[in-house]
């Protein structure tokens, strides 16, 4: 059988130039501004011209460009590697699979590798969001995006969520363990799950995205009983909107007052970019010294380790031969947004 995996990102600018249209596509995305076409365009034209400088501002303490596409081609191969390996032990030996990526606001766009995926004529597609919750924002958006796109040959499956997946929480707790450990251990410390914030409206039109990060943070926190004091919260926050609540400054802020040093976790990432390596490490590593929440330690995102690698292997395999949501997760009943709960994931 040919199988042909595609590995959904957000995708990065990756120079400069890229910058601006980054942003255009970003904003101009129904499921991040909710209006007409001809209301939306010229607003995210003018959301992408106003946030220019301080975004590239961001992106030139990385370099210039952000490292999501290597970061994501470097799991690609990992994948690829543990595939090959667990394929014969679950009955497909002559399993021929090749993993592509497809971005949502920058390139590789899903309308290139859907030509990609075509020419390379798989006899199934399992799309793979390195989203571990699902949101209509990010998941949701993807998904759509990749149903516009592609016109080939396969059977299609989709992996819709993977909240408590057993080798994403090992990841996480070794990266959290591991940065606690290399600290010294300090004891007066509390631990910040921080998400992706998204707007409350989002989450009360049904969107599972926050109750899935709960239970990707508690799965996480039963694996770290020397770190019993944890707290999720939520950053990235935008506009005038009301957000999901507690907001990560808020949390370090409150760390400070409490005298409490704070390690950070990015529980809704799986790999560094703007957010992690700018927001975490700059913006609130410097509010942390301010308001004497230190140390200030992060942990990093899950990237190539080995768990959450084979962990992506096995819903892979599984998704090509079981009709259901991969691994134990099923949103409550009201959570309808969520594809597992429609029915449409493999």
């Amino acid at each position: 059988m040919k199988l042909a995996v595609v590995l959904f990102n957000l995708g990065g600018p990756d120079a400069p130039k890229a910058v601006r249209p980054f942003l255009f596509n970003l904003f101009r995305d129904p499921a991040i501004i909710g209006l007409p076409a001809i209301a939306r365009y010229p607003l995210a034209a003018l959301i992408a011209t106003t946030r220019r400088k301080t975004a590239q501002a961001n992106y030139d303490l990385m370099g210039g460009a952000s490292p999501l596409l290597p970061e994501t081609q470097a799991q690609a191969r990992a994948l690829t590697a543990a595939l090959k390996t667990q394929a014969p032990d679950l009955g497909a030996p002559d399993l021929e699979a090749k993993v592509f990526i497809a971005m949502r606001y920058w390139k590789p766009f899903a309308t290139q590798t859907a030509r990609e995926v075509a020419a390379f004529a798989p006899d199934e597609i399992v799309l793979l969001p390195l989203y571990p919750q699902y949101s209509t924002t990010t998941t949701g958006s993807s998904l759509k995006d990749w149903k516009a796109a592609y016109r080939g040959p396969g059977v299609v499956r989709e992996v819709c969520c993977y909240p408590t997946a057993p080798g994403l929480v090992e990841a996480f707790a070794e990266a959290i363990r591991d940065t606690w450990i290399t600290a010294g251990k300090p004891s007066n410390i509390r631990l910040l799950f921080s998400a992706h914030g998204l707007p409350q409206k989002i989450v009360d039109a049904g969107d599972p995205y926050r109750a899935q990060v709960e239970a990707t943070a508690a799965a996480i926190a039963a694996r770290l009983p020397e770190l019993p004091d944890w707290q999720i919260c939520f950053q990235s926050r935008v506009g005038p909107l009301k957000w999901l609540e507690p907001s990560t400054d808020a949390e370090v802020r409150r760390a400070g007052a409490d005298g409490k040093a704070v390690l950070v976790a990015p529980i809704a990432f799986v790999s560094e970019h703007v957010e992690t390596l700018v927001e975490l490490d700059h913006e609130y590593a410097e509010l942390a010294r301010q308001v004497g929440a230190t140390p200030y330690l992060r942990a990093a995102t899950p990237g190539v380790r080995q768990p959450f690698i084979d962990d992506l292997a096995r819903a892979t395999l599984a998704a090509t031969t079981q009709i259901k949501p991969y691994g134990p997760w099923l949103c409550p009943a009201d959570f309808s947004q969520c594809a597992c709960r429609r029915g449409q994931a493999a």
